[in-house]
């Protein structure tokens, strides 16, 4: 498949879809989530092909708990179809509204960014999310899937594809790009790509970024803290902790360090390292963190050096290291953090206050697991990915994060010559 030449039809269709109906995008949405149940036993046969192939390449526990697609996560897929289905239209919003003169009106619309390239990780639910939220804000969209889903994502693209179809959707909206060689071909299609969206490793980020004219959103890794302050509720922050460490460990939003106050350090590190060594995680940690471990409980800490906090886990392994304060934990985030998501846990508000605004993250937790950085637990619907940049979007990106607007200005003959010689004044009123 040449992707440059159907990039190009997609760029010439996607005014067609974007003109296209709410009522034609929701029942495309109805229609893929009833497909999903009808063909379920298919989408499972795929799936089970992708996960013995898994086994025999020695793929890792981790990586396996993403690529499986089962009951439950079909599940989560269709009540995520049925809540995005359920939001407010994103395009046609009438943003801004001013009559700039007596018969001169300003005003800012939402419309569809336009062709979207979405290269996400070996998970078969992404492709279900992302086709769903591209559908529903107007947007074509390219979708490449990761290898070791290859059969479960052909599966779902051609019943989503299908729905879209039958719903009155363009033909040309949606394309399934399968082949490895296909990433290079389409990271060269800025002239038609609008924008392009990345899931995965964080080298892998880093190189399309690199290789790329396309503006590129999404985020390159996952290093989420979680500061345990002094005046926490030691109980709370246990199961806290312990569920942001493995509820899904190899997710971005999963914890990967934890900071402690020095004054609770002695009572609580103890606690802590039980409750995550019952769950089956191995910790790390600076020296003097190890120590207090060691000593109060005999379990086995590795010492690590400090350039080792930039490390992205993904799996059951997590950082520990003891802090002075709650200005030394915003130090260490700031510095070692991926600005994704990170967490205080106290009862002190002033505390609680002051790491609010200083955490330069795209979300940032008091009390609650990191693992609530995600888009259909925001009602979001699903999210496309998470965003750790500051421009256009920023956290989990879901229907707000996949339009843009454009200006439209109606008059009845006005001329700018008129207001440059002061012959006419702009009054600039909202309306």
């Amino acid at each position: 498949m040449d992707i440059k030449a159907e990039a190009a039809k997609m760029k010439l269709a996607a005014p067609e879809l974007a003109a296209a109906s709410i009522e034609k995008r929701n029942k495309a949405l109805d229609l893929i989530a009833k497909a999903l149940e009808e063909n379920k036993e298919e989408v499972f046969a795929a799936n089970k092909i992708d996960l013995e192939n898994a086994d025999k390449n020695n793929i890792a526990a981790a990586i396996k708990k993403r690529l499986k697609y089962d009951e439950v996560k079909m599940r989560d897929s269709i009540a995520g179809l049925k809540q995005l289905e359920g939001l407010v239209d994103p395009v046609g919003k009438v943003l801004l509204s001013r009559e700039l003169d007596e018969g001169l009106v300003l005003q800012r619309i939402s419309v569809p960014i336009g062709v979207i390239g979405v290269i996400f990780e070996a998970r078969p639910d992404a492709m279900v999310q992302v086709a769903s939220l591209c559908i529903k804000s107007g947007n074509c969209a390219i979708l490449k899937g990761g290898k070791e889903t290859a059969n479960t994502n052909k599966v779902l693209f051609e019943i989503i594809k299908k729905s879209a179809i039958e719903a009155g959707l363009p033909e040309g909206c949606l394309l399934q790009a399968e082949q490895h060689n296909e990433i290079d071909e389409l990271l060269a299609c800025d002239q038609d790509v609008d924008l392009l969206i990345p899931r995965g490793s964080n080298n892998f980020v880093r190189y399309i970024m690199e290789h790329t004219k396309i503006p590129v959103m999404g985020h390159s890794s996952g290093i989420c803290h979680i500061y345990v302050d002094e005046k926490a509720d030691q109980e709370l922050a246990v199961p806290v902790v312990v569920d942001a460490k493995i509820q899904y460990p190899a997710a971005c939003n999963a914890v990967e360090t934890v900071l402690v106050n020095r004054a609770i350090a002695e009572e609580f590190l103890p606690k802590l390292a039980k409750g995550l060594d019952e769950a089956g995680v191995k910790l790390c940690g600076t020296k003097e963190a190890a120590d207090i471990v060691v000593a109060k409980t005999g379990l086995n800490v590795e010492i690590m050096q400090e350039d080792a906090f930039a490390k992205e886990y993904n799996d059951l392994i997590i950082s520990l290291k003891v802090v002075s304060d709650v200005k030394e934990a915003v130090k260490h985030i700031n510095y070692f953090g991926s600005h994704h998501t990170d967490c205080i846990i106290t009862e002190d508000n002033a505390s609680a206050a002051y790491f609010t605004q200083m955490v330069d993250s795209a979300g940032v937790y008091q009390n609650v697991s990191t693992r609530f950085a995600d888009g259909f637990r925001y009602g979001f619907g699903a999210e496309v990915g998470i965003s750790t940049g500051k421009l256009h979007a920023r956290g989990p990106v879901g229907l707000d994060g996949l339009v843009t607007y454009k200006y439209t200005l109606k008059g009845n003959g006005q001329i700018v010559g008129d207001y440059a010689t002061g012959k006419k004044q702009f009054h600039h009123k909202d309306i």
